[in-house]
């Protein structure tokens, strides 16, 4: 991130906007040139699509420009961090501002990233052919998202989630366990699912009551829906010899979802939020762990524990 340009840059300049509602918070998205870098970027967020937000009431604010604002001195390398395909590297400058670099699984840089100290007013630059830039730009929403939403209430988590019926169900693994593949035995066996998302939902707990989440971020399945469901339960997956499930204390409930949130441990507001989020879940449903094989019995044996139905 040494040859960043630095520039002053009019805000207003970036004058081609769009609006999408993802989770009930509306963010805003702005291009300073659409003749390279447009929305076109963004097919995963057709389905979060609004009309203009006029009360100015936006989770967070991103333009995409060709030369990020004036950057002031670096005051602490954060560190390098895997994504699974790419890497993030992270600085901290002296006013508290971040700055990302989204590097792809070949180590390009695909997008530089500043925002302040709250998520809420980022820019970013985009680099790279077209593939690169959509991957540069995708996650450069996501991360805003996810640090922005924490403060609000919003975790966003790697998970496989279904809607059966009225009830949504997240399921969270390592990567590799089969969280997808178990989803896709509900799916398959039980009446009435469907496959919600299938890498990163949302929840939220509104007056109360918590709730699952699509959203345009779902890995390699292309599941990117605008539905908001009641959360009725969340279940971690681990192989197993045969099928048994377990309710997890609070203890151990925190344990498992932590892991599953993208975090900012040296960031305290960030992190604060997050373990708050997940301790207002854990205090409103059930949190299991399911040793399973990957078969139909697996799926039932889940849907009877939860939802008190025999098939």
């Amino acid at each position: 991130m040494d040859n960043v340009r630095t520039e002053n840059i009019d805000l207003n300049v970036a004058s081609h906007a769009y609006y999408f509602n993802i989770a009930d918070f509306i963010v805003k998205i702005l291009f300073e040139d659409i003749s390279k870098n447009n929305i076109d970027l963004l097919p995963s967020l057709n389905d979060f699509s609004i009309s203009n937000n006029s009360d100015g009431n936006f989770l967070f604010c991103l333009y995409v420009v060709s030369v990020l604002p004036e950057i002031g001195i670096c005051k602490n390398h954060i560190g390098s961090f895997d994504t699974g395909n790419g890497c993030v590297i992270v600085d901290q400058l002296e006013s508290g501002e971040y700055l990302f670099s989204v590097n792809d699984i070949c180590n390009n840089v695909c997008c530089e990233l500043l925002t302040d100290k709250t998520f809420t007013e980022c820019h970013c630059v985009l680099k790279g052919d077209a593939s690169m830039r959509r991957f540069g730009l995708n996650n450069a929403l996501m991360m805003i998202y996810a640090f922005a939403g924490s403060s609000k209430g919003a975790l966003l988590i790697h998970a496989s989630a279904i809607k059966y019926g009225d009830d949504g169900i997240a399921f969270i693994a390592k990567s590799g366990t089969g969280k997808s593949t178990h989803t896709g035995l509900w799916i398959k066996h039980i009446f009435n699912s469907e496959l919600l998302n299938d890498d990163n939902p949302i929840i939220r707990i509104i007056n109360d009551v918590p709730y699952l989440y699509g959203s345009p971020w779902s890995g390699k399945t292309p599941c990117y829906r605008n539905v908001k469901t009641k959360l009725r339960a969340l279940v971690r997956i681990e192989r197993g010899d045969c099928n048994h499930i377990k309710k997890l204390r609070p203890t151990e409930a925190f344990a498992s979802i932590l892991p599953c949130c993208s975090t900012m441990k040296w960031d305290t507001l960030v992190y604060d939020s997050i373990c708050s989020n997940i301790i207002q879940i854990i205090s409103k449903i059930d949190i299991y762990t399911l040793y399973c094989l990957p078969d139909r019995n697996a799926a039932l044996l889940c849907h009877e524990k939860i939802l008190n139905k025999k098939i």
